[in-house]
């Protein structure tokens, strides 16, 4: 079947992703390749110390987005998006929208780049003895308490961005396992939230004498392949006000960009790993065993089918290095000099033409807090000793390195102090727009080497997308590991980079002047307001 027939038979899916900066989505065919694509460009605002978007930004962005995707199957095709096999919502993961009975918004939606929830994590952390993150939907509820905020005694429903959606599209308020674990602690043998946490928690809260039950507010869990509703044609109308798109079609369970990257780089299967880099960036491994201890610098989430995984998450990636390149834009622009056609990749091969080390110029991209490295705030930084070679290449480098300094921290973790060994890390997001360029500096600061497949520009909508995929047509018994390896990608295209044995020495020390430098960081968020 061609794509046009494909398309008018409903012989496809469609994943939408709202990222950090980016809303996109997809829509792929039976033989899961990209037919036609949307997107929508918005940021985050902090607005009364809180990191936020609005129902207006969430809404217009992403029927603004699904209008590129229907303008682009009827550029390329000639047809109208009218329906389609099955639909899947994903999100950046965590955050806080809490509604009350009316199902009203309480308070503005509180997302994961947040740092203001430190004394409930650390207070949850020791309470259920795991590693409670502050961006965490149970983090942020917690804080609310101890803040004695008044919305908290009228909360009925509590979700993340990507269930919210969901709910608004099906009335479902489930949420897929992967992105409930990055609510609360999830049990892998049951696939559910860890019961016996639940009931601390309740008890810990119960002098407060809230009518609700932690269980009772949050969304219920489903893993990949569940049903988790259809398509209302209230909610047609919210994602395509044309009116052209048609009620009655499945979703499967909503799940976080953590989850949509595991599947988008066949990383699934335990000792495998990803990296998703974009404006925030982890590194995911599956683990064969638990953990010996809970660490802070370590989230424990699960894949979408449930199995445990190790995330080293960090607040901060390409932000900054965003806003340089953009200088160097306008600086061509002042000149009249032509802009080189893709300048992310000009400047990503110009920083691996000198200096392995950076020769002294020191960078932080903390544009936002980073826990990882006990920062609440961010203030992008550049230093630089006296005698440091000071050049375009070595400025280039050191912002790389930037990128990956609070993520090598968390991965030194996992492989130095648990040994846990990965058979294979696949790189996925924007920063692998670059080429081999981006690889090569990835593989140098994690000492591992870096796949990357044709499709890791496509990210987390494309794996939505799969998952959408899987829950219409897998067979029986057939598990997500079964359906990714035998089918999505058993002719899939992949490029391993190795860590150049240079620029893996360049780079430690590199870092070593990072952590000497953290008390710098600290000096600018205490004396720059």
């Amino acid at each position: 079947m061609g794509a046009k027939e494909a398309i008018e038979a409903g012989k496809t899916t469609i994943g939408i992703e709202f990222g950090s900066t980016n809303i996109k989505a997809v829509l792929i065919g039976e033989d899961f390749k990209v037919l036609a694509s949307g997107k929508h460009g918005w940021e985050n605002r902090l607005e009364n110390g809180i990191w936020t978007y609005s129902l207006d930004d969430i809404w217009n962005g992403v029927q603004d987005c699904y209008a590129g995707l229907r303008k682009d199957v009827q550029d390329r095709y000639g047809v109208s998006l009218t329906t389609t096999g099955a639909i899947g919502i994903s999100a950046m993961m965590h955050g806080y929208m809490v509604f009350n009975d009316k199902d009203e918004l309480m308070v503005p939606f509180r997302t994961w780049r947040n740092t203001i929830t430190g004394e409930a994590a650390n207070k949850l952390t020791e309470l259920l003895d795991f590693n409670i993150p502050q961006r965490w939907s149970i983090a942020h509820l917690y804080q609310s308490i101890l803040n004695k905020e008044e919305h908290v005694k009228d909360i009925k429903t509590l979700l993340t961005l990507a269930e919210y959606i969901h709910w608004q599209l099906t009335g479902e308020k489930v949420a897929g396992v992967g992105e409930a674990s990055g609510m609360f602690p999830i049990d892998s043998s049951i696939n559910d939230y860890d019961q016996a946490r639940l009931d601390k928690f309740d008890e810990t809260i119960a002098e407060y004498g809230f009518s609700w039950k932690i269980r009772d507010i949050m969304p219920k869990v489903l893993v990949a392949g569940d049903k988790a509703g259809t398509l209302t044609a209230e909610g047609a109308k919210k994602l395509d006000p044309s009116g052209e798109l048609k009620a009655g079609i499945p979703l499967c369970p909503p799940e976080g960009d953590a989850g949509t990257g595991m599947t988008a780089t066949n990383s699934v299967a335990v000792r495998t790993g990803n990296v998703s880099a974009g404006t925030s960036c982890f590194a995911m491994i599956v683990l064969e065993k638990p953990l010996s201890k809970v660490y802070k610098e370590l989230d424990m989430v699960t894949t979408p089918s449930g199995k445990p995984v190790a995330m080293a998450h960090v607040n901060n990636c390409t932000s900054d290095l965003n806003y340089w390149v953009n200088i160097f834009k306008e600086v061509l622009q002042l000149s009249g000099a032509k802009e080189p056609d893709d300048l992310y990749t000009a400047l990503f091969n110009k920083a691996l033409t000198e200096d392995p080390d950076c020769a002294g110029v020191l960078s932080y991209n903390y544009f936002s807090g980073e826990p990882v490295t006990g920062m609440e705030e961010g203030r992008p930084l550049l230093v630089r000793t006296p005698d440091a070679k000071f050049d375009l290449a070595n400025l280039m480098r050191s912002i790389l390195y930037s990128a990956m300094g609070a993520l090598k921290i968390g991965m030194d973790i996992l492989i130095r102090q648990e040994n846990v060994e990965v058979d294979k890390i696949t790189g996925h997001g924007g920063w692998f727009n670059s080429g081999e360029s981006a690889a090569k500096v990835m593989a140098a600061a994690l000492n591992i080497p870096v796949s990357t497949m044709a499709t890791a520009g496509e990210g987390g909508p494309w794996g939505q997308a799969i998952h959408a995929a899987f829950m219409i047509s897998k067979a029986d018994g057939e598990t997500l590991d079964d359906f990714l390896s035998n089918k999505v990608f058993a002719n899939s295209e992949t490029v391993t980079t190795a860590p150049d044995a240079a620029d893996v020495e360049g780079f430690d020390k590199w870092l070593a002047m990072y952590k000497a430098g953290l008390p710098v960081e600290r000096a600018a968020i205490d004396n720059i307001k």
